[in-house]
């Protein structure tokens, strides 16, 4: 293969095997060697999606990576079903986004927050909030996300209103992303395959119905995939979330990735506050008086919550 095989990028993880992009758009599969497994035993995956790595080729003809180089960033939540450490959804992109709907199902603030607080921890890429489905709103709705949106833009976090029925909001999308690296991540149902066949033609990536009963989306995504797109951009496409823990902060620090408490919480009368109950907070007086906001205040409790909780434990 005449190919370089050095900083290639990885496309898809299936658990053994990863697919890699190399520089003359040939996909290839390789394998990990078990020192990664060992040394990335923090990491549920020590190879994600988006990584740039170095290959070499193996006596029986297949691929191994040997060298994972540094990521600039990483979209990260704690490991889920028990396990410790945390799991690594996607590395090196350039816009984190959050994807919900407006309606089946419905969008949680609450997991909004989760993820722009882990965006914050790991830092280097924008963070961005994607609505879908808007075409399912009706003006209840529609005002309700025109009063909490300014909250998130006035901290200079992008907040997108679209329908991967409208061609309007699909070409808004195409000019947003360019020729960027970009994530979705969100629960199953909310629309991030579809929008991500909208943006190309050319994709077409298995979508899936929201259950009746239940109002949640069925798994269609199973592994993390970074896809080139025609616009010159990748996205990486993600199994649904339902949950999102956050990894690597303190209890002590839980504040400090929340940057609407920042002009407050310096003037705090203790300057360990937790801001749950001691004397003279100064964020709990700006919950107050409306300067941050009731549904902000409600996830950093918590958060808190949880991370006290883990730090018990460990």
């Amino acid at each position: 293969m005449s190919s370089n095989l050095q900083k290639v990028r990885v496309l898809e993880s299936t658990g053994s095997w990863y697919k890699v992009l190399l520089h003359d758009g040939t996909v290839i599969n390789a394998r990990i060697p078990g020192k990664f497994r060992l040394s990335g035993k923090e990491e549920t995956n020590p190879v994600a999606v988006g990584d740039w790595v170095d290959l070499s080729p193996v006596d029986d003809g297949t691929y191994q990576i040997n060298t994972i180089h540094n990521r600039t960033n990483a979209v990260v939540r704690t490991a889920t079903h028990g396990k410790k450490g945390k799991q690594i959804i996607c590395a090196n992109v350039d816009v984190a986004c959050i994807v919900q709907s407006v309606k089946k199902p419905e969008y949680k603030l609450g997991l909004i927050d989760r993820f722009l607080a882990a965006t914050y921890v790991y830092e280097e890429s924008q963070p961005a909030i994607i609505i879908n489905k808007a075409d399912l709103a009706d003006e209840n709705d529609l005002e309700l996300i025109q009063e909490w949106a300014p909250i998130y833009e006035n901290l200079g976090i992008p907040v997108l209103v679209l329908s991967s029925e409208s061609e309007k909001s699909i070409n808004e999308l195409k000019k947003f992303i360019g020729s960027k690296t970009v994530s979705f991540t969100g629960p199953s149902g909310v629309g991030k395959t579809t929008l991500m066949n909208a943006l190309d033609s050319n994709l077409e990536h298995k979508t899936g119905e929201v259950s009746d009963w239940s109002n949640k989306g069925k798994h269609t995504t199973t592994f993390a995939r970074l896809v080139p797109i025609s616009n010159g951009g990748f996205i990486v496409d993600t199994p649904g979330i339902r949950e999102f823990g956050i990894a690597e902060i303190d209890a002590n620090e839980l504040d400090l990735v929340f940057p609407d408490f920042n002009p407050h919480r310096e003037n705090c009368k203790f300057y360990n506050c937790t801001h749950k109950h001691e004397p003279g907070c100064k964020v709990r007086d700006a919950v107050e008086q409306g300067a941050i906001y009731q549904s902000r205040y409600k996830s950093y409790l918590s958060m808190l919550n949880e991370v006290e909780e883990k730090e018990k434990r460990y």
